[in-house]
């Protein structure tokens, strides 16, 4: 098909790129489920954890979504379209959870990595879908490639975060726990 020639390579990279870091994400869980508990860190983990998984994930389905062999582009627009108004409906609730949990109070950046951006990424996915679904128009590709990007970049952003900010956190027990000691 004319609309997607030309983007197997880019999907190809992007969405092996995705699958990669989830498995990388259930490596950082796994090294860091043998720390003490805190009351509230599962909810915590809804929050920010686990968007985290589903930005990955929504690359990895996009990317087999646009290298599937479509006959006609409309059948695909209609998946990105609807990953796109799904991806809106959990935003709603990952600030949900980023409001309700209790032991990180969010700042600025984590509210415009983990929601607004996000959120505008997801609505520019849904919005490419109504936009080829409506006119034909060949450009609306470009806006997948850049929503699965994106959601690419804002995935690595947030894994970088989180796993910095349990290394800290890591770091500060220890200095504790040696501290009580001496």
């Amino acid at each position: 098909m004319a609309a997607l020639a030309g983007w197997e390579n880019f999907y190809v990279i992007v969405g092996a790129s995705a699958g990669a870091l989830i498995g990388l994400q259930f490596v950082v869980i796994t090294l860091i489920a043998r720390r003490r508990i805190v009351a509230g860190q599962a909810h915590a983990g809804t929050a920010f954890a686990t968007p985290t998984i589903v930005h990955f994930g929504g690359v990895l389905l996009l990317s087999g979504i646009v290298s599937a062999p479509w006959q006609h582009i409309g059948g695909a627009a209609l998946l990105w379209g609807l990953l796109g108004l799904s991806g809106m409906l959990y935003e709603i609730i990952v600030t949900r959870h980023m409001r309700t949990q209790s032991i990180y109070k969010p700042q600025f950046e984590d509210w415009l990595f983990h929601v607004l951006l996000p959120f505008a990424t997801y609505a520019v996915l849904a919005g490419s879908a109504t936009y080829e679904l409506y006119s034909s128009a060949p450009n609306a590709v470009f806006a997948v490639g850049a929503a699965a990007l994106s959601l690419l970049i804002i995935g690595i952003h947030n894994a970088w975060d989180t796993t910095t900010y349990h290394i800290y956190l890591n770091d500060d027990d220890q200095s504790r726990t040696n501290r009580d000691a001496d």
